[in-house]
């Protein structure tokens, strides 16, 4: 008997028919995204209605004016962008009337766990006409840091 050995086979995998495939994919979709709708949709609000509405009486407003002045809503003359100390003690003393008559910000009314202090409404918003520079700006938002303003909003609608 003669030994024969058994001659093993090696898998050969041809991969020229699956470049092929890729390069028709490659081409398929080169050609199709094109084609592709490509619009941005965007939901706008809707127009403001005419209603008045009252301002809320816990919101401050620190208004610059033109001559650099500060008003703190109705409030004239508190002070100027270079000085802001009337504008910060009227504010801490406002702040502290709040914390004594327990005038908290709306969304932390029930909220118990936390502390009083930081419950109290302390939201203040600056309107600045455009010719103010912004480092006036940051002048006056100091000073209401200062006294314990948080937090601090620019208020950017119907400016002169």
């Amino acid at each position: 008997m003669s030994t024969t050995t058994a001659i093993e086979n090696k898998p050969y995998i041809n991969v020229t028919p699956l470049i092929d495939v890729l390069l028709v994919l490659l081409i398929i979709f080169m050609v199709a995204v094109p084609l592709k709708p490509s619009r941005f949709a965007a939901k706008l609000p809707a127009p403001p209605d005419d209603q008045k509405m009252e301002p809320n009486p816990k919101t401050l407003v620190v208004t610059i004016q033109q001559d650099r002045g500060l008003r703190l809503n109705s409030l004239p003359d508190m002070g100027s962008i270079d000085d802001t100390a009337k504008l910060s003690a009227a504010l801490v003393k406002l702040f502290r009337d709040r914390a004594v008559n327990h005038l908290y910000r709306d969304e932390m009314m029930m909220r118990l766990d936390l502390p009083e202090a930081s419950r109290i409404e302390r939201t203040v918003f600056i309107k600045a006409p455009r010719s103010v520079a912004y480092g006036d700006v940051l002048k006056v938002i100091d000073g209401i840091k200062g006294a314990g303003a948080n937090p601090i909003g620019l208020q950017i609608d119907n400016l002169n």
